[in-house]
């Protein structure tokens, strides 16, 4: 689908442009220093989008360049864009057996603002920016717990950071209710994930698999970086870091191979839930990423290891298995252990959205040969969304759209994270206090195509005739302000 240039809104020219400028300055300036990114304000948008990304997906698609188009034509397709949805706030979400569980209400209602939200900076559309934040301000003003089973801390960590994601994309919305939005996060999606992470529902600490621990990561991150809480977002990477529990890396990819790939520990459960697990930690590594810090790089690119044994076990390749061994049971209460012995048969045709995000850090970002990874995005490609992949919860566990949202043209020198002030304003390759020279990865080596890229690439993922139709439309525009000022006076 090609959106033209007449539906693109004065407002998201104006953000291409200023990336245009900044683009075009690194050809002629190197980077400046700034300040660390401890000591920075956070970057908004920062999650898993920033002011960089919406530029680049606004322009490619306006562009008609493959395969964002195809990406965004999956986005219009999906019944959530749509800005006739309404939402239906609950005052409790209940999630689990032996409760009226209505949590399909909530994640329909998040997935659809976070799409509308999404389809209006690609287009400008303003009437889906309002539909966004006609359904989270309903939500934030009604919603005041989440109750059920213990599945009630999956609910907390999943829609918490896909509710702080779709809430990050219009922020600046004239009438987007910030503060209830903040509220809601801090105080009903938040102190759940956290408690888990703290007291795992009293339980032994293996009782549960990882991807427990990583949606409530993904949530306290998330909550952090939209309300401006440092703590919250330092808590949240030393325990991805160092945590005790089946989601900290370590433990979530306990086995690392001569051959680079690393055991995922829940291949050993299952492969749908192997998968939502990658989707997960991809997603941490992202929105930390676009705050200056890079867990993707965290212990050797770990994560990069592990995410490339999922890939090719799921392609339908063999991988080996360590046995392991899990304790369960309450804190002085019932006991048992469970063993996974080898990885779980897969059904190749088995996708989740959560490749591209992944596969583009690796190969685009940083310049690193990454096959099963760049193999299996193909595969999924265009990736779609909540309602693309069946009606059910495991549909709704990533928010998706990669291909439009994380497709990026390789970039001209391996990269590191940006410092929050750079994001902010669109532009800034390199994370202030972090190393700016490449960074040696022993999971890959450079690919050949990149080392032959030439400065004439050096505009990156935009590309020179973007950035100077986008800075000429700017100038056109300046132009009409003028004449039109001039014209009254």
């Amino acid at each position: 689908m090609h959106v033209t240039s007449q539906t693109l809104s004065r407002r998201s020219l104006v953000k291409a442009a200023g990336v245009a400028t900044a683009a075009t300055a690194l050809v002629t300036a190197p980077a400046a220093t700034t300040p660390a990114a401890a000591d920075t304000a956070f970057a908004h948008p920062g999650l898993l989008h920033t002011r960089t990304d919406l530029a680049r997906m606004a322009a490619k698609v306006n562009a008609g360049a493959a395969p964002w188009t195809a990406g965004y034509a999956k986005l219009t397709a999906n019944r959530h864009a749509q800005s006739d949805w309404k939402a239906n706030p609950q005052t409790t979400v209940y999630r689990g057996d032996g409760s009226p569980q209505n949590y399909g209400i909530l994640y329909n209602d998040i997935h659809a603002a976070y799409q509308n939200a999404l389809r209006h900076h690609v287009s400008g559309e303003q009437q889906h920016a309002d539909t966004a934040v006609a359904i989270l301000n309903a939500w934030s003003r009604t919603l005041t717990s989440l109750a059920g089973s213990a599945d009630r801390f999956l609910a907390a960590g999943l829609y918490g950071y896909q509710f702080a994601n779709a809430a990050e994309l219009v922020r600046d919305h004239p009438d987007f209710d910030l503060p209830a939005a903040r509220k809601v996060l801090l105080n009903v999606f938040s102190p759940l994930s956290e408690s888990f992470l703290t007291r795992h529902n009293d339980a032994v600490i293996t009782n549960y698999w990882p991807n427990w621990d990583l949606c409530a990561l993904a949530c306290v991150l998330a909550t952090g970086i939209f309300c401006d809480d440092r703590g919250r977002v330092e808590k949240a990477v030393e325990y991805f870091k160092h945590g005790a529990g089946l989601g900290s890396v370590r433990h979530a990819i306990p086995v690392v191979h001569p051959d680079g790939l690393a055991e995922w520990l829940e291949a050993g459960r299952d492969q749908g839930h192997a998968l939502l697990g990658v989707g997960l930690m991809g997603t941490i590594c992202e929105m930390a990423w676009n705050q200056g810090i890079d867990l993707y790089g965290h212990d050797d690119s770990r994560f990069l290891k592990g995410a490339q044994y999922v890939a090719k076990w799921s392609l339908g390749e063999s991988v080996p298995y360590t046995p392991n061994t899990r304790k369960k049971g309450a804190i002085n209460g019932w006991s048992g252990s469970e063993t996974a012995t080898a990885a779980a048969a897969v059904d190749p045709a088995m996708t989740r959205p959560i490749w591209a995000m992944i596969a583009n850090h690796y190969t685009k970002r940083r310049g690193l040969s990454a096959t099963y990874l760049t193999r299996i995005a193909a595969k999924a490609a265009p990736e779609g969304g909540g309602g693309d992949y069946g009606p059910n919860s495991g549909g709704f566990d990533q928010l998706g759209f990669g291909t439009l949202t994380f497709t990026r043209d390789r970039s001209p020198r391996p990269q590191t994270p940006p410092s929050p002030s750079a994001t902010a304003a669109g532009a800034g390759p390199t994370a202030a206090g972090s190393d700016p020279r490449p960074q040696t990865q022993s999971t890959g080596k450079p690919d050949h195509d990149l080392a032959a890229t030439g400065t004439a690439d050096i505009l990156g993922w935009l590309g020179a005739a973007s950035v100077t139709a986008m800075a000429g439309g700017l100038l056109l525009l300046r132009r009409r302000d003028k004449a039109a000022r001039n014209s009254a006076q």
